[in-house]
């Protein structure tokens, strides 16, 4: 099956699809819902191709909203609660979204209000309790659906670049599907099997790696609309957890947490950890907690829909606790030197994939794309790597600036900016440094402007109002001078070696 609403009319109707809090939502709910939604969407004038752009935690409705584009063509614009003005304005214009479709309101942002009044041109904004309350015309959601393709794109997903300007992965009904079936099929995922979801929806973990992977094996998804871990805690006693999934600060905070203590883990067969690197002293606790589980890493991109390596079942534990696994079936990786060549087995180079489920390209940047993807359809990852006799890859930390924490890629170019447009500051810098809960998190090196008293939070506050909440600097350094290399760019080589 390449499509994704063949995928969802497929399954079978009377059986539990998701659950979320006291909420069990079955197959044929979530197709009639969404077939209200599509027939809203095409009332509206959406039609195949248009961009949808949605703004929500990990919530049925979301998920809703996402079916609907997909049975009409259109193509879903992932955005972040998390996100504020300079992103939400940056997306919307490059995408070219005509509608967003979002949560009034989180916690003290008032989601309405700000993505209104930007006021971009040609974009209407609704809500998702505004949509699907009048009864699905089906011969035109039938007639629209019937146009859609394989290749046809279904979500951009929005990934940060060096240029500090987020580019658009657009990924296609086939490249999510065939991503998130190597997924179940390693995992061996079947309708017995119940997963928490506790990841954006607005990125390939949550949306591929679980909901579609999941809805392919005819698995329960249990819905948390954001992660916490005394709520993660809880599913253990009661939603019947037989898998669980994380990013290794999830991981670390529900270890930690005391209601977990005691917990009932014995149901659960497979812990998998994605996003960032796991120490192997955090998989040595996973193993010990969750005794009956095998314990996988998981490796993936935005451009390439999803997973495309995990450890392989009957791992030793020196080989999970060493790498992140071997490629799925069907997936190529090469390491490569700087002219594309491929190297020896133990050489480290960059890691490429050639996969089918590849990207269609970064939306509106072929230039970017073609460095990216080249002319013989291998992707270029940026991250270093060697692979040993057994196909096992292990990295080697990452050719770009960019660092993880907490699961979240962040790339320091797109806060130095920020900090940069602060007229206290002169200069500025950022490196991910660790964290024993985070992995990484930001160490940015500012350079004051003459005669500026600018403080470590004062730009901080600066920051928080133009970025994600993730994005905004763990840690803030005043310096009188940075590292610059003779053409006058900040050595960070020189920042990085200060923090080992």
């Amino acid at each position: 099956m390449t499509r994704i609403p063949d995928l969802l009319r497929s399954a079978p109707a009377d059986a539990v699809g998701w659950t979320a809090g006291s909420r069990d939502l079955r197959f044929a709910e979530m197709d009639a819902w969404s077939d209200r939604i599509a027939a809203d969407f095409l009332r509206r004038g959406v039609r195949r191709g248009d961009r949808i752009a949605v703004n929500g935690r990990t919530t049925p409705e979301w998920l809703a909203v996402y079916f609907a584009a997909a049975k009409i063509g259109a193509v879903v614009v992932g955005l972040s609660p998390r996100y504020r003005e300079t992103e939400f304005a940056h997306i919307l214009n490059d995408s070219g979204a005509r509608l967003v479709v979002t949560e009034p309101s989180a916690g003290d942002v008032d989601f309405l209000a700000l993505l209104e009044n930007l006021a971009l041109p040609g974009v209407s904004v609704t809500t998702f309790a505004e949509l699907g309350i009048a009864e699905a015309d089906t011969d035109a959601v039938a007639a629209a659906s019937a146009a859609v393709e394989a290749d046809d794109p279904v979500m951009i997903i929005y990934t940060s670049g060096t240029t500090g300007r987020p580019k658009g992965a657009t990924l296609t009904h086939r490249g999510q599907l065939a991503s998130a079936a190597a997924e179940a099929d390693h995992l061996q995922l079947s309708r017995d099997d119940v997963l928490p979801v506790a990841v954006p929806l607005n990125h390939v973990s949550g949306i591929t790696c679980c909901i579609l992977s999941a809805l392919i094996a005819r698995s329960r998804s249990v819905l948390l609309p954001a992660f916490d871990a005394g709520a993660a805690a809880d599913l253990f006693r009661t939603a019947g957890l037989t898998i669980w999934v994380g990013v290794p600060t999830m991981h670390t905070l529900l270890l930690n947490h005391e209601r977990f203590a005691g917990a009932d883990t014995s149901a659960i067969r497979v812990v998998v950890t994605g996003g960032a690197n796991a120490e192997p002293a955090l998989l040595q606790r996973l193993t010990a907690a969750f005794p009956n589980a095998t314990v996988m890493n998981l490796y993936g991109l935005s451009e390439v829909s999803g997973a495309v390596v995990m450890t392989p079942w009957g791992a030793s534990t020196e080989a999970t606790e060493r790498s992140i696994g071997v490629p799925f079936p069907g997936v190529e990786a090469k390491i490569a030197s700087p002219s594309g060549e491929a190297l020896p087995v133990g050489e480290t180079g960059e890691l490429l994939f050639r996969t089918p489920s590849i990207m269609a390209g970064y939306h509106n940047l072929p230039a970017e794309t073609a460095a990216a993807v080249d002319a013989d359809g291998w992707l270029h990852t940026g991250d270093m790597a060697r692979a040993d006799e057994d196909g096992y890859l292990t990295l080697h930390g990452r050719a770009k600036d960019m660092f993880v924490q907490g699961g979240f890629n962040i790339y320091p170019v797109e806060v130095e900016n920020v900090l940069a447009a602060h007229p206290g500051v002169l200069l500025a810098a950022g490196v991910g440094v660790p964290d024993p809960v985070l992995g990484e998190i930001g160490r940015y090196y500012v350079v004051p402007a003459p005669d500026s008293a600018v403080t470590e939070a004062e730009l901080k506050e600066f920051c928080a109002g133009k970025v994600a909440d993730y994005k905004v600097p763990r840690q803030i350094v005043l310096r009188d001078s940075l590292p610059l290399t003779p053409s006058g760019k900040v050595q960070k080589a020189a920042l990085r070696a200060e923090n080992g």
